[in-house]
């Protein structure tokens, strides 16, 4: 018998042999079978109930919250009985926002609530995907051109800075190495990750997001890939047509526009600071204004991280299912600042917001057009003299 019959022989049994399953021991566990009676479903958080503060510490949503976004998915969640009875859909939900919550791993929430590791990756996905379909629509829908003029006014008056239609910034989830993803997935801090671009409004909730681009991408060049900058690229984002300044009509019409850092590019409708360190006054003065507004974007990551610990940890699971964590988790964080009236997150002090003068940009400037330069340059103006607040020439 020549040799590569013999390796094709042996190669077939290796195949057939790796094919046979091992046997059952449980269709399902002991342990399991017990749960309805020790599970933490039905004992620990039964009795959080009768706690709202430790209820809400638990689920980061208080009795109420959780009532009313079950009663919202209840339909989507529950499962038809077989020969075994499913899994309720206020403990499929409960599992998925204890998942979001802590970013434990699902075999350990899967001891808590006596389940397989497995089924909790499976509620995990089902939840979330339940959560961006019945959620989106009233809790994040497209922006409208009235929408954009309304975040507009709200800059205005919170924030000191006209035409402004948002602030935008990138976040990195770590996740584990995805197999075969190469260096995709590997950003600048030597982790791997997928990145999560967001534009918020003056109240810190979440207006547009784009998630799942990869961590080896700039804030920039995730920008320019995701379907949020070819749109604002194109000028299809139904933006309010260029309007003057109240008080200040003599700059003309500025356009409405978007406030990044230095990470993105100067554009007609998206603001960055002034590159360099040694700056004439009314640069810096910009560049602080600007840095203000743009605290906001960065305030909401810290509000959405320290509510769903889930961004402090190494995700075990892969891209597709952290980009569907993500984006329920914006959509939670949207539901809690709108239903729930907010959470008693304080605005940045004028401290605060200088520390952000003193962290300002010193990369080199990106190519822009000369239309974008003056648009800047007039909004420089603008903070100079008629824009001006009492409190901007102590921190600059």
């Amino acid at each position: 018998m020549d040799f590569h019959r013999l390796a094709g022989i042996c190669a077939v049994l290796h195949r057939r042999r790796t094919r046979q399953r091992t046997q059952r021991r449980f269709w399902v566990h002991p342990i399991r079978q017990s749960r309805k009676a020790h599970r933490e479903f039905h004992r620990l958080v039964q009795e959080l109930r009768f706690d709202d503060a430790l209820f809400q510490q638990y689920f980061r949503l208080n009795k109420a919250e959780f009532d009313r976004l079950l009663t919202k998915l209840g339909p989507v969640l529950t499962h038809r009985t077989t020969s075994r009875e499913p899994i309720g859909a206020a403990e499929r939900l409960a599992i998925c926002l204890r998942y979001l919550a802590t970013g434990d791993s699902f075999t350990t929430i899967g001891f808590s609530y006596r389940v397989g590791a497995c089924t909790v990756g499976i509620i995990v996905e089902e939840v979330c995907r339940a959560i961006w379909g019945g959620l989106v629509d009233d809790f994040m829908p497209v922006p409208t051109k009235q929408d954009w003029k309304c975040i507009a006014q709200g800059f205005l008056e919170r924030w000191n800075f006209p035409n402004c239609l948002g602030s935008i910034d990138g976040k990195h989830v770590v996740i584990q190495a995805p197999p075969n993803s190469g260096s995709l997935f590997h950003n600048y801090k030597g982790a791997y990750s997928i990145v999560f671009l967001a534009v918020v409004d003056a109240d810190y909730r979440f207006r547009v997001i784009d998630v799942g681009g990869y961590g080896c991408n700039s804030d920039g060049g995730t920008l320019a890939n995701s379907v949020f900058g070819q749109a604002l690229q194109d000028g299809t984002l139904d933006l309010p047509e260029d309007s003057p300044i109240v008080a200040a009509e003599g700059y003309g019409s500025l356009p409405y526009a978007f406030v990044g850092d230095e990470a993105f590019p100067l554009q007609r409708n998206l603001l960055r600071p002034f590159p360099g360190r040694q700056l004439p006054r009314d640069r810096r003065i910009f560049n602080y204004r600007l840095s203000r507004a743009r605290l906001t974007v960065e305030c909401a990551f810290g509000i959405l991280s320290s509510q769903w610990r889930m961004y402090r940890r190494v995700l075990g699971i892969g891209p597709e299912k952290a980009e569907l964590c993500v984006k329920a988790t914006c959509i939670l964080h949207n539901y809690l600042r709108m239903v729930g009236g907010g959470r008693s997150h304080q605005r940045p002090s004028q401290d605060e917001a200088s520390a952000a003068l003193l962290e300002a940009p010193r990369a080199g400037s990106n190519n822009a057009t000369r239309e974008a330069i003056r648009c800047r340059e007039r909004y420089m103006m603008y903070f100079t003299n008629e824009g001006v607040v009492p409190w901007q020439h102590h921190v600059v």
